[in-house]
């Protein structure tokens, strides 16, 4: 094992993001991993990795249930560029509308996970707060509803210590009411790499499994919990202070690498109760986000929100968008 994946363990620290699993594990081993297959493209701004998780013995091996994996990684997210963004969106719509084949008239729910008095975890609700909404459109003014658009409804649950109930039976509840043929759930992320906060965006369609996500407590929101299949879409926004550190470590020991006496005397063992210490005044569970957080979360969640509205509502231009928000 290499020092971040005892840190892993050490920490109880899941792996929220595909890439980030496949690269610790190939990391360990050397090699790929069998079950699991991946692609990559490419466009002006960003990257598109694709991991497909195939086999059984390969969800044991990567922690995550069988289903394919999309990341976007554009390290241009992070700043006001207009051009990156709406490629980004595009490249959004155009990689989530791959992940369902649905009827014009099917009914979707996007659910924004996430405590909206957290900002790093308010993705969620920030994207709720900007997707096209249209379900009331067609019960209530079937004359307004133009080609190409679907009935689509949209709620922030919020988060158990606020309204005292689970996530998961919020929506289930919902689910048996309204009955979609989809839900997609936006929820924010925690990665092991810093250059990941705010670059990177994940679709699965998998859903969101039991333990992920920034909360770390809530129960799984998939077809199994659901009954109705479940698209992901999360976005990093925090990484464990103990990952940091242990990076940092590795850096600076890396650089001092010729001198053996130092680079002997660096220990695994050592570094794990280093961070023991240092962590323990949070029990070892302390997590860390940009002080420009907020920003980042109102761009990031801007873009998720143009990319679902125009994966589900292929007749409505982008610049008509506004024009139905609620």
């Amino acid at each position: 094992m290499t020092v971040n994946s005892k840190i892993l363990s050490q920490f109880g620290i899941t792996l929220d993001l595909a890439v980030e699993a496949q690269e610790i594990v190939r990391g360990q081993t050397g090699q790929e991993i069998p079950g699991v297959a991946m692609d990559k493209e490419k466009y002006s701004n960003c990257t598109v990795t694709t991991v497909r998780i195939l086999e059984q013995s390969a969800e044991q091996v990567m922690g995550k249930p069988r289903g394919t994996y999309i990341t976007i990684e554009a390290p241009g997210l992070r700043d006001n560029n207009r051009e990156v963004h709406q490629e980004v969106v595009e490249v959004l719509a155009k990689h989530l509308g791959r992940l369902f084949n649905l009827s014009p008239e099917a009914n979707v729910l996007v659910v924004g996970l996430g405590n909206w008095n957290a900002t790093p975890d308010a993705l969620g609700p920030k994207v709720v707060d900007q997707v096209m909404v249209t379900r009331h459109i067609f019960n209530y003014a079937p004359s307004e509803v133009r080609e190409g658009m679907r009935p689509v409804s949209a709620v922030s649950p919020g988060v158990l210590g606020i309204t005292g109930i689970e996530t998961a039976e919020i929506i289930k509840g919902i689910v048996d009411n309204i009955k979609p043929e989809l839900i997609i759930a936006i929820d924010s992320l925690a990665s092991r790499s810093v250059e990941r906060i705010a670059t990177t965006i994940q679709i699965a369609d998998t859903g969101i499994a039991p333990g992920s996500g920034v909360g770390n407590k809530r129960a799984g929101i998939n077809k199994e919990s659901m009954g109705v299949p479940t698209i992901a879409i999360g976005v990093p926004t925090v990484v464990h202070a103990a990952m940091i550190a242990s990076d940092a470590i590795d850096r600076l020991f890396e650089r001092y690498k010729t001198t053996p006496q130092i680079y002997q005397a660096y220990q695994q063992q050592v570094v794990q109760e280093a961070l023991n210490e240092v962590l323990a005044p949070f029990g070892g569970n302390l997590m860390v986000t940009p002080k420009e957080v907020d920003m980042l979360i109102q761009n990031t969640s801007k873009i998720i929100a143009g990319g679902v509205s125009a994966a589900l509502h292929s007749g409505i231009s982008s610049e008509e968008f506004s024009m139905y928000l609620h």
